[in-house]
């Protein structure tokens, strides 16, 4: 199956079409008051019609509290919750929704030492550690450092880029997470960008694909 893919921090409504029509099957909302890409209640719902029915609305909660976070998943009808700050257990549990759960890690963290089937969540996004944001950060890690690990429901991100999509969508993840990488400045999309990198993406599963039916006619 086609890795899929995650444009996370869209901030306008022309950016959420270009994604969705270009093939995009998660838009990340920001609701993370420091980030320039957070997006006011209004602005959100300005955005969510564009995409409903055409890709899943994520919503992007940075140690929020749960009565903010509520209202903006009944208000939007959000398909999932992602939690990107130091959230307990508790304030992933009892959501109507799937949630994933961010894990901010240095980009030499070793990763061979994390038991990710112990994470309570319904999915895991892996990210590059910055002590000044939470998500966005540009910052690439060794693609080498997540073979060893589980990515079945693993959305990876950090520093990914059109040039590094392919390589990144070799691992087979569940999905790839960009924000920064596929941006012209903060919080505004480059549409040449979002087309390369959801084509490059893409591209590594169907190389993926070819190789297999290939291997299997030489039997």
């Amino acid at each position: 199956m086609a890795v899929r893919i995650k444009i996370c921090g869209i901030t306008r409504c022309e950016d959420a079409e270009a994604a969705v029509s270009l093939g995009a099957d998660f838009i990340g909302l920001n609701f993370y008051p420091p980030s320039p890409r957070c997006l006011s209640l209004a602005a959100a719902a300005a955005i969510a019609p564009v995409v409903k029915g055409r890709a899943q609305i994520v919503g992007v909660f940075v140690n929020a509290d749960r009565v903010y976070i509520k209202e903006r998943l009944e208000s939007l009808e959000l398909d999932l919750l992602q939690f990107h700050g130091d959230e307990d257990d508790d304030a992933l549990a009892g959501w109507p929704v799937p949630v994933i759960r961010a894990l901010r890690l240095p980009s030499d963290a070793p990763l061979d030492c994390i038991d990710l089937a112990r994470i309570r969540a319904d999915f895991i996004l892996i990210d590059t550690f910055d002590s000044r944001l939470f998500g966005g950060t540009g910052r690439t890690r060794p693609f080498q450092a997540l073979r060893a690990l589980d990515l079945s429901r693993v959305f990876i991100s950090g520093g990914l880029t059109p040039d590094n999509a392919m390589a990144a969508a070799a691992l087979n993840p569940y999905a790839l997470d960009v924000a920064s990488g596929v941006e012209s400045a903060p919080a505004i999309k480059d549409h040449d960008k979002l087309r390369s990198f959801i084509a490059n993406a893409r591209s590594s599963s169907i190389d993926r694909r070819l190789s297999t039916s290939r291997a299997k006619l030489s039997r």
